[in-house]
Order: C-alpha cells, then structure tokens, then sequence
C-alpha cells in the first residue's frame, strides 16, 4: 500500500471456521505468550476475550438455527443439515476507531493516531495508567500483569511500513479477515450484506459504519464487521458511545459551580441583611 488512506479490517463471520489461525498469527508474530490454553467451561473458545496478550480472539457462540437461510448460509454459520443450532463465528480485534477514546484519555500522548490511521499504543511512552481501559466503548486495551502497561492490536504497524498485510489477515484461510482501506471495506461489507439478505439472512448488517457501531461521536470503526444476529450476541455494544461525552466539558462544570457559588453567596447576604 501506497497511499496514505486509513486502512483497517473487514470481519465476515459468515466466512469464519473458528479455526484460530488468526490468533496464532497475531502471537507468532508479535511474540505474544500463549494464554487461555485451560478449559473454560462455557463453549469451545478457550480465550473467552480480548486481552493484553490476545489481540485477536475467535468467539464462538451457539444460535438456535435460523428459519427460512438458504442451504449455503447453512453450511457457512457451520449447520450439518439436522442440527437445531449453529455456530456462529466471530474474530473480534481493536476497532481503531476514528475518534478513539482511549487516545483522548491518555495523559501521556502514549496512544496516537499513526499515518495509516491507525491506533497504537506507543510502549516507551505508556506508564500504565489505565486511563484507557475505560475510555474504550468496547473495552480492548488493557493492562498486562508482567509490564504493567496497556497492550492491544497495532494492526501490525511495523508489517505496514514494509507494505505488507496485517499477519491475522494473511493466515485467514477463508477471507473472513479482510484487508484494505477503510472506505472500500465498507463498501464491500454493505454489498455483502445485500447478498446475505437475499439468501434470507434479514438480520444481516455492517457493524462500523457511522449508523451502527461508530456511533455517538465515534465516528466510524477502521475494524468493521458483517454480522447475521444483533450486537449483542457476539458481545458488541449496540450503539456504542465515547465516555467523555457522558460528562460536561470541564469549562461547563466550572460555570455551573460558579453560579453556585453566586447564588449561595447571594442567599447568605439576604438572610444576614
């Protein structure tokens, strides 16, 4: 890639086999330790979550089969033909936002916008704080036990600046993890949600755009997704929104503590006169 356009993911979960090479080509290739390796006895997806050494986590979740889904999307959300449920798919990573929360929280300028358009998180500078765990709708960062500090994707920063794909992407062998700029992914996942409409998927929509996903002043997701069920299922917010918009500017609290103070002060003066 050449130009400097915001780049980032296209997740189909219709596309996903929960095979977790994605998973394995994020750690490979950032040498992330191995982790969630243990049973966690509440399905087949042993990482159960994103985290400061999982930057890319397949959940699995099991669906009453959906009435009236051609034999195609069947097969592809994993039914044999008899099963009464299926599995739905879904390799979650760092939405990238384009007006990211945790960026705006950091006190020390650690996380910054890089010329991908991406958000990274800069190691050297991160005092863990953790300012940015809760500034993020949807909860990605967060701090490792052994460092201390913030940890999330990079979107294989360092891959980029040698024009290279992002390493989950190059190991999906099916295509669920799609790579390219921001503005034709988007595109691409409204023409595939058209498809999956047609085959009787009526509850398929683009997770990212600014209608749904990059809402409340998020303003779009860089890692958007083609999902068959609601938000909530594979553990998305519906409507997600930037923390610092559910408080008054500080400018604003000022004021308003200052007009309190009038107005106290006004009543001290009338009841001593």
């Amino acid at each position: 890639m050449i130009e400097h356009r915001p780049v980032g993911f296209l997740t189909d979960t219709t596309l996903c086999i929960g095979c977790k090479a994605c998973e394995v080509a994020c750690k490979q290739w950032n040498g992330l330790p191995a982790d969630g390796i243990e049973l966690s006895g509440h399905s087949y997806d042993n990482t159960l979550d994103l985290g400061a050494t999982s930057w890319r986590h397949v959940a699995f979740v099991e669906q009453p089969k959906p009435d009236g889904v051609d034999l195609l999307g069947s097969l592809l959300n994993g039914d044999s033909g008899g099963a009464q449920t299926v599995w739905l798919m879904l390799s979650d990573v760092c939405k990238h936002c384009a007006h990211a929360g945790c960026m705006q929280a950091c006190p020390t300028g650690a996380i910054i916008r890089t010329e991908f358009g991406t958000v990274v998180i800069q190691q050297d500078v991160c005092n863990g704080c953790g300012y940015c765990i809760p500034s993020c709708p949807f909860g990605v960062p967060q701090l490792s036990t052994t460092d201390h500090k913030a940890h999330k994707c990079t979107l294989c920063y360092d891959r980029l600046k040698e024009g290279l794909e992002p390493a989950c992407a190059k190991a999906c062998p099916t295509d669920s993890i799609q790579f390219g700029y921001v503005d034709e992914l988007h595109a691409r996942g409204r023409e595939r949600v058209e498809t999956l409409k047609a085959r009787g998927y009526d509850q398929a929509h683009l997770y990212g755009d600014r209608e749904t996903g990059g809402t409340h002043g998020i303003g779009g997701l860089h890692a958007s997704f083609v999902l068959t069920a609601p938000p909530e299922t594979f553990n998305l917010p519906a409507a997600p929104s930037l923390p610092q918009d559910k408080v008054l500017p500080a400018y604003a609290t000022t004021a308003l503590a200052a007009a309190g103070f009038v107005l106290s002060a006004a009543k001290f003066l009338r009841q001593k006169g």
